[in-house]
C-alpha cells in the first residue's frame, strides 16, 4: 500500500497535520496509509486489531499442526501417546472462532476510543524507539503473568471451574490451537490481564503507542500457543531462560489439573508454592530415567506412560474436588 498524495491532502488536516511523510520509515508510511485509506480511526484500529489477532493466532498454530502430523517430532512430545486428531483440532478451531467472533469482535470496536481516552497514541507517527518499547513490553509481561496467576487460580474453584474453566481443561494433553479454547467468559477474564497492563501503564505515564501494544500482543500470543504446544525441544526458550515457563511447565497443569497457574514465568508458582507437585513429578521423571537407562526403549516408554497415567488419575480426582463432585482430600504425587 502506498501513500496517495490526494488522500493525504484530503485528510492530513484531521490526522497528520505537520507530519513530513518523507522522513518516515516504510512501515510508518504503511501505518499512516492504513489510517488514511480507512478514513475512520475507530474502524481502522478495530479492524487492524482483529486481523492482527486472527493472523498471528492461526498463523502461529499452523506450524504446530504440521509438527503433530510428522512422527519424527514425537520424540519431543511431552505426552507422546496423545497426538490430537484432525477432528479434535477442528472442534477446537470452531470453539476458538466462536469466542473470537462473540467476545473479541464486538468489543474490539471500543478499543480505539478506550485507548485514546487513556492517552494512548494510535494513528500517530513516527513510532517510539526500541529503547522506549522494550521496557514497556517487559512490564506488560510481568503484569500479565501476575494477573493471570491469581485469576487462573480463581477459575479452578467451584462454580467458576464447573461452568467456565472446565472447557479449557477438555484436553489433558494440550496443543497449539487449544491456547484459546475456552468459555467466552474466560476469554474476557484472562484477556483482561493482557489489555489492562498497557491501559494502566498508559494512564499513569501518558507515554504509550498502540504499535508497542501490538508487539506485546503478538509476543503474548506466541507464548500462549507455544505453552500449549505439548512439545519440549532442546532449543525451547525454557532451556535458555530458566525462569521461563514454556510448554514443559504448562503441560503438567493440563495433565495434573493442579499447579503451575502462571503464564510466562515460574516466579509466582515458586513463591506461593503452587509448583510442589510439578517439582515432585519432575524429580520422579529424572529418577525413573536413571533407573531405566539400561532398559529397552519399550520398557522406558512403558514406565513413563505409567507415571503419566498416575498423574492424570490424580488430576481427575483434583478436578472432581474443584467442581464439588468429590469430597476434598489431599492430592499427593507418590
Amino acid at each position: 500500500m502506498s501513500l496517495n498524495a490526494t488522500v493525504v491532502h484530503q485528510t492530513a488536516q484531521q490526522l497528520y497535520a505537520n507530519v513530513d511523510f518523507s522522513t518516515l520509515s516504510w512501515l510508518e508510511q504503511q501505518w499512516a496509509a492504513w489510517y488514511l485509506w480507512i478514513d475512520n480511526p475507530i474502524i481502522a484500529t478495530g479492524l487492524m486489531s482483529f486481523l492482527l489477532h486472527e493472523i498471528v493466532y492461526f498463523g502461529r498454530s499452523i506450524p504446530w499442526i504440521i509438527i503433530d502430523a510428522i512422527p519424527y517430532f514425537q520424540k519431543w512430545k511431552l505426552q507422546p501417546n496423545k497426538i490430537p486428531t484432525p477432528q479434535e483440532q477442528w472442534e477446537c478451531t470452531k470453539q476458538v472462532l466462536f469466542s473470537h467472533f462473540t467476545i473479541e469482535l464486538p468489543a474490539i470496536w471500543l478499543f480505539h476510543p478506550t485507548a485514546e481516552s487513556f492517552g494512548m497514541a494510535t494513528h500517530q507517527v513516527p513510532f517510539p524507539s526500541w529503547q522506549t518499547m522494550l521496557p514497556q513490553i517487559a512490564i506488560f509481561f510481568v503484569f500479565e503473568d501476575m494477573f493471570h496467576y491469581f485469576a487462573h487460580q480463581a477459575l479452578h474453584t467451584g462454580a467458576l471451574y464447573k461452568h467456565i474453566h472446565k472447557i479449557h481443561h477438555k484436553y489433558s494433553a494440550p496443543f497449539g490451537l487449544a491456547a484459546e479454547y475456552a468459555h467466552p467468559a474466560e476469554v474476557f477474564i484472562l484477556g483482561t490481564g493482557t489489555i489492562a497492563g498497557p491501559l494502566l501503564y498508559c494512564y499513569f505515564t501518558q507515554n504509550l503507542h498502540i504499535f508497542t501494544v501490538y508487539i506485546w500482543i503478538t509476543l503474548r500470543l506466541f507464548q500462549a500457543i507455544d505453552a500449549h504446544s505439548g512439545y519440549d525441544f532442546p532449543w525451547s526458550l525454557q532451556h535458555i531462560i530458566p525462569f521461563w515457563s514454556g510448554a514443559e511447565h504448562h503441560d503438567f497443569h493440563h495433565m495434573a489439573f493442579t499447579n503451575n497457574y502462571s503464564t510466562s514465568f515460574r516466579w509466582c508458582d515458586r513463591i506461593f508454592g503452587t509448583d510442589d507437585k510439578y517439582r515432585e513429578y519432575r524429580a520422579r521423571i529424572t529418577a525413573s530415567k536413571e533407573a531405566m537407562k539400561n532398559k529397552s526403549k519399550a520398557e522406558q516408554d512403558a514406565a513413563e506412560k505409567q507415571l503419566i497415567a498416575q498423574i492424570e488419575a490424580e488430576g481427575l480426582l483434583a478436578e472432581a474436588i474443584a467442581e464439588g463432585s468429590a469430597p476434598a482430600k489431599t492430592i499427593k504425587v507418590q
